[in-house]
Formats: C-alpha cells, structure tokens, sequence
C-alpha cells in the first residue's frame, strides 16, 4: 500500500512541536516561505526554539517568515547568514537571543552535511576573521582552512509548488532556494503546498525532492500575514 503523507490542516501537520525544539525554516525572506506552517507554529505558542534560516528581510512586506517567527518571541537561539533586518531588541536582558551568523555559502553546505550525514567539511571561507575562534583549522593543498561541522534540526517548515500522496515535491522558481536542502536535513519534514495529486501526475523529470524525506504535506496558500 502506497504512503499517503497529507495532513488535514496546517496546525495538525505542526501539532506535535515541541518546546525547544530545532526549527530550520524554508524561505529567503518571502520567495518559496511556508507562511501558513509559520504562523501555525506562531499560533501554537511553543517557545525556546532554534530557529535555522537563511537571510531574514522583516519589514520588506507583512509576510509570516522567520522574521516573523524571531521576532514573536519564541525563538531563543537564530543560525543563519547575515540577516538584512536587525534582530528585534530584547525586552530584557532574560530575552537575550544568541545569535549564530556565518557565510551564506557555508550555511548552505553544512544543512546540505547534516542532510548527506557527512561529518564536516573544511573551507577557506572566514579564515582569519572572528569567525574562526574555536575551530579547526588545516592545511589542505596549501590552502589554510577551518572545519565546519553539520546542521540538523528537528523539523523542517518548508513550501513547495506541488507534491503527490507519498511527497514527491515540485518547487516552483525561487522556491528552490533553501527548501530542498532544508527538506533532507531534518528528522521531520513538514511541506505546505499549493496542490496535491495522486502518485504517477508528477512528471518525474521535476521532481527534485524525493517522497523518502518528506513525512507531511498540507495545502495551505496565500503568502502574506492574514492578520
């Protein structure tokens, strides 16, 4: 019997998120964002979460992103690349946030690690910055390099175009930006798509997410805030 991965609605596909949990978020700023999975998990209260996304553009337009996430309160710990918006200011210091920034390239290659289960990876890239302290660092072919180590997360929020039954997953444009790599690296992948169709309507050619990383798929649409 073929796997049928849909979920009735948005706050059943998120309702088992724990606090504390690790949340990579889909999205670069508002292109390919899981919206309604956001504010599902916004409305759903749960607190000191790490949040893992790329760049966040919070004021650019009401959208529900991880901007929106972060700034909600609930996040406690953000990992992610230079952000264009400042991080919100604390309300005290017991709302500090910490807040983990690193080259978008190499953000992308350590959720792309953690997805592949590779163990690391050694780049050039912030070699001699701040950005080093603490890490390894080797000489690779002459090039001084420093070790970065794999990102994984609990559940993934991510959007597609379309998916069947079993979570074969077509993006649509900018939506494969962060998505499909975001979409291997978590132990839970949670999609929000425009459509969904029966095994065998996808052209095969366009899948690029296969259905073994995907555990659930909810249609939800719309991009901007509905509140």
């Amino acid at each position: 019997m073929l796997p049928n991965k849909v979920a009735s609605s948005v706050e059943e596909a998120t309702s088992d998120i724990p606090e504390g949990s690790r949340i990579m978020v889909g999205g670069f700023g508002f292109p390919g964002t899981p919206t309604a999975l956001v504010k599902a998990l916004m409305d759903k209260g749960v607190g000191n979460l790490t949040c893992i996304c790329g760049p966040w553009y919070s004021g650019a337009r009401r959208v529900v992103d991880a901007a929106a996430l972060i700034a909600s309160g609930q996040v406690t710990r953000v990992i992610t690349a230079p952000p264009v918006a400042p991080a919100p200011e604390p309300a005290s210091e017991d709302d500090r946030m910490n807040l983990e920034i690193m080259p978008q390239g190499t953000l992308a290659e350590r959720i792309r690690a953690g997805g592949a289960g590779i163990g690391g990876f050694y780049v050039p890239t912030g070699l001699g910055t701040a950005y080093e302290e603490g890490k390894e660092r080797m000489s690779i072919d002459g090039v001084e390099c420093i070790f970065e180590e794999p990102i994984k997360a609990d559940y993934a929020l991510i959007r597609a175009q379309a998916a069947d039954t079993m979570g074969n997953l077509v993006y649509r444009m900018a939506q494969r930006n962060w998505n499909p790599i975001m979409a291997t690296a978590a132990e839970v992948t949670i999609v929000q798509v425009d459509e969904i169709v029966d095994p065998g309507m996808l052209d095969p050619e366009l899948v690029i997410t296969p259905g073994i990383f995907v555990d659930r798929i909810v249609i939800a649409g719309g991009d901007n805030d509905p509140s």
